[in-house]
């Protein structure tokens, strides 16, 4: 392991990330093969990093906390809400069962698409439409994460959760439930 990417898993650690399936995902799956080439030298900091589209690669920490909040049980099936670089996608499919992931942006989705088969990745479903509606031809799901914030959560999305299933959301300040 590199020095940086030791420095990384480190700063997880630090960070609060305990559960060691999640580090193990981290270890495997390599930051770099998410972000453009002009950013490589940057891919192991803990920072968010600018992708296609506008968007952004959110920072490992960031991703890490997430993925541990939404205490994937084994064999689970989980709903992401915005596949963007497809990194936190990469990260779901080492710990659960299925990972159905919607995106807006078609560019986002065939890259994913294009990075998540490169590496191997199959046991997961990227899809291009509004993620606000979720995904019925699949519900319920175990977990649903949203990988960026939202200012309210469609019913819609609450009627695709299973019983006692977990929903990670960063909401906006003043969000609407």
């Amino acid at each position: 392991m590199s020095e940086s990417k030791a420095l990384l898993m480190l700063k997880l650690r630090q960070s609060g990330v305990y559960n060691p399936e999640i580090l193990r995902s981290f270890e495997t799956i390599d930051r770099s093969s998410f972000v453009s080439k002009s950013f490589l030298n940057r891919s192991l900091e803990d920072i968010p990093l600018p992708i296609e589209c506008g968007q952004t690669i959110s920072q490992p920490s960031l991703v890490a906390f997430m993925t541990q909040q939404l205490e994937i049980p084994y064999r689970s099936k989980v709903l992401e809400i915005g596949t963007g670089s497809g990194y936190q996608t990469a990260i779901l499919s080492r710990l659960s069962s299925r990972v159905y992931s919607i995106e807006r942006y078609k560019k986002l989705v065939d890259i994913a698409k294009l990075r998540l088969t490169n590496l191997n990745i199959s046991n997961v479903i990227i899809l291009l439409q509004d993620g606000f509606f979720g995904y019925s031809p699949q519900a319920p799901f175990d977990r649903i994460i949203f990988t960026a914030a939202t200012k309210k959560i469609s019913e819609v999305i609450f009627s695709h959760i299973s019983e006692n299933g977990i929903i990670v959301c960063p909401l906006i300040k003043n969000c609407l439930l």
